[in-house]
């Protein structure tokens, strides 16, 4: 009978512990792509130019 109580709890711990995780990681992504909503085209451009010549640096 108690081991039933102790796996019960267990699981229970489990799911609450992986519930929070999702919610976690929803909210990181929540973040991220309102960020990169209020980029316009030209800091999009020119992020990805300067991540460009710094693989290009790092190439070398």
């Amino acid at each position: 009978m108690k081991s039933i109580r102790v796996r019960t709890i267990v699981l229970r711990s489990l799911g609450v512990a992986g519930m929070a995780g999702l919610v976690a990681g929803g909210v990181a992504v929540a973040r991220g792509e309102r960020r990169r909503r209020t980029m316009t085209p030209e800091e999009i451009r020119t992020r990805l130019q300067e991540r460009y010549a710094q693989i290009e640096a790092e190439q070398v």
